[in-house]
């Protein structure tokens, strides 16, 4: 192989790595953003009608294993706390996955989901799985000031 060419390639494949990583903190949190003003939003519409709410999670919403009074006030509860901590990025792991459950449970209780819902549904969910498995990122509470004191921690004992 042409060690001229693997040089010549190798430097500028190098630097696009190195922006590509150093764009990956705004990455990250434009995903927790846009993530957590869909399910933060849901919640507000829930709040606004609390009756509606009722009615839907008794007619319509189909949740498994909960009565609908009590999954109501968890799913609105959940839509309006879990958007608030990943969006600061703390706790930004266990935020993820409670929208995450949340997403997963929507589209499980919902016995006739259009097409284009579900395509939604599925992005949202690819992204906080994303968020789930990688972390939220340099630019969170988590990495900046949870991440050192526990870290601290674990050398002092």
């Amino acid at each position: 192989m042409n060690t001229a060419l693997v040089k010549a390639v190798s430097g500028p494949w190098q630097r696009g790595l190195q922006l590509l990583e150093a764009l990956q903190p705004l990455a990250l949190l434009a995903a927790r953003i846009y993530v957590a003003l869909v399910f933060f939003r849901s919640g507000l519409t829930k709040v606004r009608d609390w009756d509606v709410t009722l009615a839907l999670f008794t007619d319509e919403y189909r949740v498994p294993l909960l009565p609908p009074e009590l999954a109501a006030w968890l799913g609105t509860g959940g839509e309006l706390v879990l958007p608030v901590l990943l969006v600061l990025g703390l706790g930004g792991r266990m935020a993820a996955l409670g929208l995450f459950v949340l997403n997963a449970v929507a589209v499980i209780s919902l016995m006739d989901v259009p097409d284009a819902a579900l395509q939604q549904h599925m992005f949202w969910g690819s992204l906080l799985l994303g968020l789930l498995l990688w972390g939220p990122g340099r630019w969170s509470l988590d990495d900046w000031w949870l991440a050192p004191r526990w870290r601290g921690q674990q050398r002092a004992e």
